[in-house]
């Protein structure tokens, strides 16, 4: 080896021993950056009381949680009232989560992470939007794939096989993110469906005085009414052969004790139901009518209206005392509020068509025979032989 031909060669050694410096130095940075990240917030800045409007964009739908009248209401069913308690638990999750991993990706490794923008194309995450009332956008957060944890390789239960769960999810924060964490919650319950996140209150009728059902075909209506709360039900207008079977009615005579609606719809002259009609009268004087269509897919629409006579004025007892009358008209009114509220709030149900799951609805929907007791055929003797 002549001079010429050393001296490149220590010139060569030089550029490659420089060349992995620099790839050394640029990886201990990056772990440097990534290790100062790990248990930092996600969002340290994420003004949770100034959010009033949501956005969930996923795939193809997206779902806008908004706060109108300080009341969080779901757009995309016609503003119907949202589920308080989740969105709230889930302002509180974002901006309590801390970074568990974090790594810098290209753009070409995103959606092996499922972290491209939601749209119609593979490979997309779930795009949270948090704004403020006048819609300004003040965080944002693209939840992409889940991370799963593996199994410990020695200590594999049998019949678990390589088995492994959600213990987190890849995400970024903010528009032209270039930096992927891991999060320790996988943040199930993030998705862009309105049905998940109604506000799930429904009517609650309190001491019902009659329950009547009025079917399509005539002969299969009937209605239950008593005399007092501690009465036993009858059967209006009950003839001869007609006999009540009080172990039937079990469920019948509680409408919408556990109704658990599946979703809504704003009530329109087109999507009225029409069928069937429930009617139920309280002690309290309120009146519930509910019109309820055909069963789809295991649910019935229901409308329902609500009317209610209340009295403005209290009947004294004949053995009332004059040193409890004071007391007594107080009680009275305090109920009569009570109840004017009751009016107010379960009124508001009438601008819906509600999806009630057929289990809620089917006690109800029994035929005036099916509340009988059966009369047993006699057989004939035999025949002497």
């Amino acid at each position: 080896m002549n001079r010429k031909q050393f001296i490149i060669l220590l010139v060569f050694v030089a550029i490659i021993g420089a060349a992995g410096w620099l790839v050394h130095q640029r990886n201990n940075n990056s772990w440097q950056s990534d290790a100062a990240a790990i248990g930092q917030k996600l969002l340290p800045n994420l003004a949770v009381n100034d959010i009033a409007h949501i956005t969930i964009k996923a795939g193809a739908d997206e779902l806008n949680l908004a706060k109108r009248d300080n009341l969080w209401r779901v757009h995309e069913r016609g503003d119907y009232p949202a589920n308080f308690s989740q969105i709230s638990d889930l302002l509180v999750k974002l901006a309590g989560l801390k970074v568990a991993q974090s790594e810098d990706l290209g753009p070409s490794q995103l959606g092996r992470f499922e972290l491209l923008p939601p749209g119609s194309a593979g490979n997309t995450g779930t795009l949270v939007e948090l704004r403020d009332a006048s819609d300004k956008l003040l965080s944002s957060v693209l939840l992409g794939k889940k991370h799963l944890k593996q199994p410990a390789g020695n200590s594999q239960m049998p019949g678990m096989g390589d088995e492994s769960w959600p213990d987190g999810r890849y995400v970024m924060v903010g528009t032209g993110a270039k930096t992927v964490e891991v999060i320790s919650d996988p943040l199930d319950a993030v998705q862009a469906q309105p049905e998940q996140w109604l506000s799930k209150d429904f009517l609650t009728i309190e001491k019902p005085r009659t329950v009547a059902v009025q079917f399509p075909e005539a002969t299969n209506s009937w209605k239950l009414i008593r005399a007092s709360e501690t009465n036993d039900w009858q059967l209006a207008d009950a003839a001869t052969n007609e006999q009540l079977d009080a172990t039937k009615i079990a469920n019948v005579t509680s409408p919408f004790s556990s109704a658990n609606f599946s979703d809504v719809a704003p009530l329109t002259a087109s999507n009225a139901p029409v069928g069937t009609t429930l009617t139920v009268e309280t002690f309290d004087g309120f009146t519930y009518i509910a019109k309820i269509g055909a069963n789809a897919n295991g649910n019935y629409p229901v409308a329902i209206t609500v009317n209610a006579n209340l009295a403005t004025s209290r009947v004294a007892a004949t053995d009332e005392k004059p040193a409890d009358k004071a007391r007594l008209d107080q009680d009275f009114k305090a109920r009569q509020q009570t109840l004017a509220d009751k009016l107010a709030r379960e009124k508001s149900a009438e601008a819906w068509v509600y999806f009630l799951p057929s289990y809620t609805l089917e006690p109800q929907l029994k035929t005036r025979s099916q509340l009988l007791v059966e009369v047993k055929k006699e057989t004939p003797p035999a025949a002497a032989k």
